[in-house]
């Protein structure tokens, strides 16, 4: 945070001063007679700027922190209710909206789009311009990650005082990318989101998110009957650069591992294997993964071998993207 003063302190005043001081230094006291005790006497003191200004600031970060908590909540009416009356906002893409109502339906439009959304803001630096008016600037951070190449939101919020309250005048996002792997994986980004299938009972569950700035793809399964949890396991899907292929590595929660090579198909992808048990038996297997539409995918496993039996291949199975579940923020 910084502030400005006027540090002009020899202008003609000072000039003045000096002069005077000079003239006190020639002339001094009258000889013979003491120099006469005048009190000095202090400045008043006045209540300092500073505890007004920290004060300030404290409201400005709670203002963000409810901001926060309103857009997790997928509150549009309380997030707009953050801005003036005739607050502007510029999102990402450059897109305007001007006024409390546009802003709040703009938001509900973000919160239907993208339910379960949640935002960390980070705040960067907080300006006082004035005693009614200051400067945030920030990052934000939206879970799960918007689809397309990672890039780091930043944004500008001007605040000012109305009746003793800080609200956002202005807003200005802006989105810079950053270096990652994603452009070599965003073939695959279809597959983030949760994914389900039930049979007699038996639910397997896959969920698929970016990680590590969209370089990888991180796969998490769960296979339950009821409360009891049957097996579970995780994959990492990245690019291997000296393959100039993608490549996934997978453990299960029996000890087991394996490392796949992906190769796209017409319809889909091909997923070569390799690994071993907790045991130590070699395992092999070709993995087909066939998208259907938007909300579904077929799977696989064929020439399956473990300690170099073959085994039959796996009945095709189709997984389905979970129901997203409504919010549960009542509409105001």
């Amino acid at each position: 945070m910084k502030y400005f003063a006027d540090t002009n302190s020899f202008g003609r005043r000072g000039r003045l001063s000096l002069a005077l001081f000079a003239m006190a230094i020639v002339v001094g006291p009258v000889c013979g007679e003491e120099e006469p005790s005048v009190p000095i006497e202090k400045p008043a003191v006045k209540k300092s700027d500073n505890a007004r200004e920290s004060a300030d600031v404290a409201a400005i970060r709670q203002t963000s922190q409810e901001f926060a908590d309103a857009f997790n909540q997928g509150d549009a009416k309380a997030v707009a209710g953050l801005w003036t009356t005739d607050g502007d906002y510029v999102d990402e893409t450059g897109a305007r909206f001007q006024g409390r109502d546009a802003i709040e339906k703009q938001y509900a439009k973000f919160f239907a789009a993208q339910p379960g959304a949640k935002i960390r803001v980070l705040i960067d630096e907080i300006r006082l311009l004035s005693a009614d008016a200051a400067i945030e600037d920030g990052r934000a951070i939206v879970e799960p990650a918007p689809k397309g190449a990672p890039g780091t939101s930043k944004y500008t919020a001007v605040h000012v005082k109305q009746d003793g309250q800080w609200r956002m005048s202005t807003v200005r996002d802006s989105r810079v990318e950053t270096p990652s792997a994603f452009g070599k994986l965003q073939d695959l980004e279809w597959l983030i989101g949760t994914w389900e299938i039930e049979s007699q009972g038996v639910v397997t569950q896959v969920t698929c998110r970016w990680v590590a700035n969209k370089s990888f793809i991180e796969r998490t399964h769960k296979v339950s009957r009821g409360d009891e949890e049957i097996s579970s396991g995780i994959q990492l899907i990245g690019w291997n650069p000296q393959a100039e292929q993608i490549q996934s590595w997978i453990f299960s929660s029996d000890g087991g591992h394996a490392v796949g090579l992906w190769a796209s198909r017409e319809d889909g992808w091909q997923i070569t294997t390799k690994g071993m048990l907790a045991d130590g038996a070699e395992t092999t297997a070709v993995n087909l993964l066939t998208p259907i539409d938007d909300n579904g995918f077929s799977w696989q496993s064929t020439e399956r071998t473990v300690g170099g039996e073959t085994l039959p291949d796996t009945e095709e199975v189709v997984l389905k993207r979970a129901r997203k579940k409504p919010s549960a923020v009542a509409p105001k």
